[in-house]
């Protein structure tokens, strides 16, 4: 099994290119395509969606690319994890939340071994170049450590503002999904237990279980199925009702 985040978007060649990849080297391998329409460049949502959604997937390869420093001078590396999965990509911390939610890093190297890349690299394009042969590589038996030389210094993203008062939480904004469910940065178990009616930003919202526990057209605030707080409308979108971007915070006064 391969899986395949990218931010490339569903209307170029990018995508197809990188299949035509694995399937050439990987003939065999089944490709589950997680997304690509992460936000262009945006690696915390990447990180976010990729390691929320791996650990649903068979024990296999991950291939994620979303690398705005791609040609530069950041590492493309590859990461075996505790549950025996491979994760292939950037070192730009896009990789490291997965691995984590797999189990944690058991070795790491540095993609060196250009007998595994295409034979002419692009400056930008090493989804299709570098990553995608190492993946089917990988994913056909080869040898992590043939790949280049073990390394211990990955990059890891930032953490994410979440701050804790009485009577408030307040936190970045994880991921905005396709509903406009909102997820915060914050784990479920930050969240007290609340009373029923709370505020969002100043607007009231309840405290339930799911999105029918408050009216029609009402702001909710719950634990989604990944473990996070988040802030959803029954029937309608939150993002859009508090005009929230991937880049706002918000808080839960309660």
């Amino acid at each position: 099994m391969i899986s395949f985040t990218t931010d490339y978007g569903l209307s170029d060649g990018f995508v197809a290119a990188c299949h035509g990849v694995l399937a050439r080297l990987a003939p065999t391998a089944r490709v589950i395509d997680i997304t690509h329409l992460i936000p262009p460049g945006d690696v915390r949502r990447g990180a976010a969606v990729l390691a929320q959604t791996a650990p649903s997937l068979p024990v296999g390869v991950h291939l994620a690319v979303v690398d705005p420093g791609v040609g530069t001078a950041r590492r493309a590396v590859a990461l075996s994890t505790r549950d025996g999965s491979i994760l292939v990509g950037p070192d730009n911390g896009l990789l490291l939340p997965a691995a984590e939610a797999l189990g944690g890093v058991a070795v790491a190297v540095h993609l060196t071994n250009a007998e595994w890349f295409a034979p002419k690299v692009s400056a930008t394009f090493h989804g299709r170049d570098i990553f995608a042969p190492v993946a089917a590589r990988l994913a056909t038996g080869s040898s992590l450590r043939e790949a280049g030389p073990e390394i211990a210094d990955l990059l890891s993203l930032p953490p994410s503002y979440v701050e804790q008062a009485p009577g408030r939480l307040t936190a970045a904004i994880q991921t905005i999904d396709h509903f406009g469910n909102v997820q915060l940065a914050a784990p479920a178990e930050l969240l007290p237990p609340l009373p029923e009616s709370v505020r969002v930003n100043g607007v009231p919202a309840v405290h339930a279980t799911t999105f029918g526990d408050a009216e029609p057209d009402s702001l909710v605030v719950f634990a989604d199925s990944a473990g996070f707080v988040a802030v959803a409308v029954n029937g309608g979108n939150a993002a859009a009702r508090l005009a929230l971007t991937a880049e706002s915070r918000v808080t839960i006064m309660y």
